[in-house]
């Protein structure tokens, strides 16, 4: 850091020159989308990129999710984008935006820009990351490109920029390569899950009925900030309350939403919010192989209904469990303990570990990166 400012106090002691982002591109190109009813468009060599090709931590546009023949491209407005340009995001999610590598085809959501040369298009990026592009629309969230030329950049000294980079760069490396390792952990995890929840010919297969003592829905319709008890919801803990209506080991599983079928493991005293089923196994199920078993059966496969997904205590109990000797769930479930520890625990594992590093870079990133404004 001590560099930076040794840096900054020699090449631009008074300020840093800010301009207009529309005064740092040499060219601004747009992108579209060849059209889906012509399949000699697409699958072909050339890679297209639209807002969900671009990760979150990852400053780099390596591939795509979908290519598009030279046909398509010819017969579209897309437009091929050379590898050393950035690609920004205009809609969904503005202002995201990544280094191509190769040359991509873009979509009608992505703008491709050829940068100066007193600009890093590195230290671009990362500066775009500390700022908040709020779009316009109801639907789908978009600026304008006039709106995102008009977006002030620092533009401090090469030397400078190229500084702030590689320092940034040791971080974010830290961040991908954990968010890396996070996935083959998931992997992992839903491997032996698969394996260990065996479906073989000694285990009997039991209606889920017969083994739950309570099957009921939560009817907490208020919670606060503060409180001595967790609310729980369809995604995990949503509030406070100083009544615990609930204790002890239960599973709930999310009634309504998006999220029905979604199952949490909870313990302790609690209430538990009306979109949100309750379930406390008998004593022949171990709780948590029972929690590792019907997240792994995907109970938001069962919902009924269109606009709003529901899935009711009467369905999970028409639906049966393969249930192994229970000294065999006990050891099933401490095995799968551990590794959905590894991958979902934010106190401690990887989930933590990533956390703490984005923290640490997100506080240097926005420290490096802002500056004294030189005076007009």
């Amino acid at each position: 850091m001590s560099r930076i400012a040794d840096l900054i106090a020699d090449l631009c002691p008074e300020g840093v020159k800010f301009k207009a982002l529309r005064d740092c591109t040499v060219r601004n190109i747009g992108g579209g989308t060849p059209s889906r009813g012509r399949s000699d468009y697409w699958n072909g060599a050339i890679p297209w990129a639209s807002v969900g090709d671009i990760s979150a931590c990852d400053l780099r546009l390596r591939t795509t999710r979908q290519t598009i023949t030279q046909m398509g491209l010819d017969n579209s407005s897309s437009h091929l984008i050379p590898a050393g340009y950035i690609v920004v995001a205009v809609k969904i999610n503005p202002g995201a935006m990544r280094i191509v590598e190769r040359d991509v085809a873009i979509n009608q959501d992505l703008r491709g820009l050829q940068l100066r040369d007193e600009l890093d298009p590195y230290f671009l990026s990362y500066y775009f990351k500390t700022i908040n592009l709020v779009g316009n629309g109801t639907i789908v969230k978009g600026i304008t490109n006039t709106k995102l030329g008009q977006v002030r950049i620092p533009v401090p000294p090469l030397e400078v920029q190229h500084e702030i980079v590689r320092i940034l760069d040791k971080f974010n490396i830290l961040g991908v390569q954990l968010e890396a390792e996070l996935e083959a952990r998931q992997r992992q995890y839903e491997y032996y899950r698969r394996v260990l929840i065996g479906t073989g010919d000694d285990v009997r297969t039991v209606g889920l009925g017969e083994m739950v003592s309570q099957l009921s829905s939560g009817r907490c319709k208020s919670r606060q900030s503060e409180g001595q008890y967790p609310v729980f919801g369809s995604t995990g803990e949503i509030g406070r309350t100083d009544d615990a209506a609930h204790s002890g080991d239960a599973l709930l599983v999310a009634r309504v939403g998006a999220n029905a079928g979604r199952v949490n493991h909870v313990s302790g005293s609690y209430d538990v919010s009306d979109n949100t089923l309750i379930i406390r196994p008998t004593d022949d199920w171990d709780v948590r192989f029972a929690f590792h078993q019907l997240s792994l059966m995907n109970l938001n496969q069962y919902a009924v209904g269109g606009g709003q997904p529901l899935v009711t205590g009467k369905l999970l109990k028409s639906l049966t469990v393969h249930l192994p000797p229970l000294e065999e769930q006990h050891r099933t479930a401490k095995i799968l303990d551990m590794i959905h520890a590894l991958v979902n625990d934010r106190a401690a594992g990887l989930p933590a570990e990533l956390l703490a590093r984005r923290k640490q870079y997100e506080h240097y990133r926005d420290k490096l990166l802002t500056f004294r404004e030189l005076p007009a």
